[in-house]
């Protein structure tokens, strides 16, 4: 079948399983025809003010109601972008200076706030819709020829959503992907992994981070069931296990930090949940000592390390974990997924020769558009392809450095801004994050460098002492590579989307 916008997959859904279980959470859960009832009523409500190819925000905590909402959007021909209630004000406050929404989609619990919020930005403009009252609404044929009519005006290269990410300089980068974006990484997946009507996720990823968007989409072009358990099960892992288990769920899609508390703590047990066949990852580096720890707990499972970021909308390159690793290795980001191509490019912007390091850049369907009202950023990170001089053919820089290992697999080394100049030497220090994550007594670590003192320091969790520590890693790096301080902590930092906070963890060095 040929799908022409992200909508279609509900459609499609609908015909085929419309009283399946789509979504659920702590209160209330919903089929695939109500979902796509309830996303019409969103369309009509949105059209009905004549709002088209428009931004619209989405004001909610992480509940059901979210997807209605996006989809809803997405079949008026509009935009959206997801705004957590328990986002920073400070971070709301920026993005809505960027994103400027024509219309507020929230619930009656935050629909004041949402106002005061729009008030605050100098807003008052814009419409603010409360789910709930646009739900009471009987669907009618009037209303459903409406949003048909609409619709078919939708096509693939139409903007989708604006997903805000953190930017270097403080300001969030809006990045722009199309239906057509998200469609082909939605259509690949399911040829390469396990992922059907069967599949019942178990959601960690909050909506405004683009690691959701697997689920969201595989849900509804698959008919999958997607579970959202309560912020609190992800503080306390046996409630968050017990959830799971209850609900059957046989596939996540975390960040590797979610996944090493669960191991460090010894929380993994396999006779709860015997159902779990596929465990995916991304965002950050899956270190490998925990790695083992889940593959040793669940040897009949598939373990996938995904790599993508939302410019590439999300998935760019996947390593199906097919052998076992030394504690002192670093896991392969593997290879491009079908729907993309992937470059590695020297500084004289050639390709790199294998195992020569460079720049991992992207091009295909999946690259994004660019930064939301942002020119110069866009420019510095979506150029032509150096490859190519006959026509205008776009990459996407990522500004991560990676090398193909001696099995032609991509392995991630660190980020373009993650190398220092300590010594006279150039260092990744991911390298050393990687020696120090090996290390017994070592939960979880992160390294940053402290320009002013011209020091490497390495923050860490765990039972190991800064000697034990030192002389670990010392047997593993070259001496101008070991942490000049250890910083223990009882936890990392982590910021909005789930990863350790490594900004904040520079900031703590000069206070």
């Amino acid at each position: 079948m040929l799908f022409s916008r992200i909508t279609d997959y509900l459609d499609n859904t609908v015909t085929r399983l419309p009283d399946k279980l789509a979504y659920l959470d702590d209160h209330r859960e919903i089929t695939f025809q109500q979902m796509r009832d309830e996303a019409y009523r969103i369309a009509n409500a949105l059209a009905a003010v004549n709002l088209f190819k428009q931004p619209i925000g989405l004001f909610f905590e992480q509940c059901v109601d979210v997807v209605p909402s996006m989809m809803g959007t997405a079949y008026s021909g509009n935009y959206y972008t997801v705004l957590d209630v328990d986002m920073p004000q400070a971070r709301i406050a920026k993005i809505l200076e960027i994103f400027e929404p024509a219309a507020v989609i929230t619930d009656r619990d935050n629909a004041s706030q949402a106002a005061q919020m729009l008030h605050a930005a100098g807003l008052d403009q814009t419409i603010v819709l409360v789910y709930e009252d646009v739900q009471s609404d009987a669907l009618t044929g009037e209303m459903e020829t409406r949003v048909d009519t609409v619709k078919s005006r939708v096509i693939r290269t139409d903007a989708l959503f604006v997903l805000f990410t953190s930017g270097s300089t403080g300001i969030p980068k809006g990045v722009i992907q199309s239906h057509g974006a998200m469609m082909a990484e939605a259509e690949w997946l399911p040829t390469t992994v396990q992922i059907d009507e069967d599949t019942i996720f178990a959601n960690q990823a909050p909506f405004y981070f683009v690691m959701s968007t697997l689920e969201v989409f595989q849900t509804i072009l698959n008919g999958c069931t997607t579970c959202i358990p309560s912020r609190m099960a992800f503080a306390f892992p046996g409630m968050l296990l017990e959830y799971m288990a209850e609900h059957n769920v046989n596939t996540i899609y975390w960040v590797p930090t979610l996944l090493c508390m669960l191991a460090n703590m010894g929380a993994l047990d396999e006779e709860n949940l015997p159902n779990l066949r596929l465990i995916m990852s991304s965002g950050e580096v899956m270190p490998v000592k925990q790695l083992n720890m889940w593959m040793d707990t669940f040897p009949e499972a598939v373990f996938v390390n995904e790599y993508g970021p939302t410019e590439m909308a999300d998935i760019c390159a996947y390593y199906i974990v097919d052998r076992r690793f030394e504690e002192t290795e670093r896991l392969p980001i593997g290879k491009a997924a079908g729907h993309m191509d992937l470059l590695i490019l020297n500084e004289q912007g050639e390709e790199a020769a294998p195992g020569e390091e460079g720049e991992l850049c992207g091009r295909g369907p999946s690259v994004a558009y660019g930064y939301y009202r942002d020119p110069q950023r866009t420019a510095e990170a979506f150029v032509q392809n150096p490859l190519v001089s006959a026509y205008e053919e776009k990459i996407y820089r990522s500004g991560d450095i990676v090398k193909q290992n001696e099995r032609g697999e991509l392995v991630f080394i660190t980020r373009k801004d993650n190398q220092i100049k300590h010594m006279g030497h150039r260092i990744e220090l991911g390298e050393i994050e990687t020696a120090a994550g090996s290390v017994e007594g070592i939960d979880s670590c992160a390294c940053v460098y402290d320009d002013a003192q011209k020091m490497i320091v390495l923050f860490c969790t765990g039972t190991a002492n800064e000697e034990e520590i030192i002389a670990a890693i010392r047997q593993l790096v070259p001496d101008y590579m070991v942490p000049n301080n250890v910083i223990k902590l009882n936890v990392l930092p982590l910021n909005i989307n789930g990863k350790i906070d490594r900004k904040q963890l520079r900031e703590s060095l000069s206070k």
